[in-house]
């Protein structure tokens, strides 16, 4: 297990040390793109999105508009999941054909701008002109690089029905106003939101930029002109969405010029919603 700085760190220092990664989506679409640029350009690498019920193949890079229509981007990452999409519905004979000839095609040096072969030179061309070549080469095996193999993919066994999914007990218990204000006197704005409450929702915290500010916020905080206001329900009351429509109302009685609001929910019992830090 790795915290993801020193993962990424250790990724670009010594990568042979890596055969898999697992990782959450973030953190993986970032490490694939330093992956992929260590392995020679961040335009060569595929990707597969496998579900239960479908599947998605694309380059891992996003678009490009800068260089659109100049036939310049490397057509690596796409062709490749392309092969990645012929194993998986069962074509692994077109797969190796198209895999080889794009390993053939490195191999003789034919690139892209974006990548240079090892040796230096080779030959420089387009994105519809890499296309050609990898064509011009189909029914080609690589000749120093190991030549792909893919083994016939078993049937696929029906997929089970997902388990029917438990509704949670549901359960309004307050609100969040996102106010905007002008001044930065969090005390002046608790005082301005608190009376709207009426008795039956308590202003309990107000925050900015994601720390609390009040109650209990320090001075240095920077803040800006976006207010997060928290009421929660006092006891023994039922929020429904006439009582939050009220506070509304009682708000905007106010000149609290609020911008829009968040139901605060608990599941079963346990909160849906997030603390700000500080709380």
């Amino acid at each position: 297990h790795m915290i993801v700085d020193i993962g990424a760190a250790r990724l670009a220092d010594r990568p042979c040390d890596f055969d898999m990664i697992v990782t959450t989506n973030l953190y993986g679409d970032i490490v694939s793109d330093i992956a992929a640029e260590i392995a020679g350009s961040v335009g060569m690498a595929p990707s597969a999105n496998i579900g239960h019920g479908g599947a998605m193949f694309e380059a891992i890079h996003g678009s490009a508009p800068d260089i659109a229509g100049r036939d310049i981007a490397n057509p690596s990452g796409l062709l490749l999941s392309g092969v990645m999409m012929l194993v998986h519905i069962g074509q692994p004979r077109a797969a190796e054909r198209v895999h080889n000839a794009w390993l053939r095609t490195i191999e003789d040096g034919v690139h892209t701008a974006d990548t240079t072969p090892a040796a230096g030179g080779g030959t420089l061309v387009g994105t519809q002109g890499f296309a050609d070549a990898v064509i011009a080469r189909l029914g080609q095996i690589p000749r120093q690089l190991a030549p792909v193999h893919y083994a016939d993919a078993p049937p696929v066994a029906p997929q089970a029905e997902p388990p029917a999914r438990v509704r949670a007990e549901k359960h309004t218990v307050g609100i969040d106003v996102f106010v905007h204000w002008d001044s930065h006197d969090a005390a002046e704005l608790a005082a301005l939101m608190q009376p709207s409450g009426a008795g039956v929702l308590e202003l309990t915290m107000i925050s900015n930029r994601g720390v609390k500010v009040w109650p209990g916020g320090m001075a240095e905080t920077l803040t800006t002109d976006h207010w997060r206001c928290r009421y929660m329900a006092c006891p023994g009351v039922a929020l429904n969405p006439a009582v939050l429509a009220e506070l509304q109302l009682r708000l905007a009685r106010a000149g609290v010029a609020f911008v829009k609001t968040e139901h605060l929910c608990t599941f079963d019992g346990v909160p849906g919603f997030s603390l700000s830090q500080g709380q």
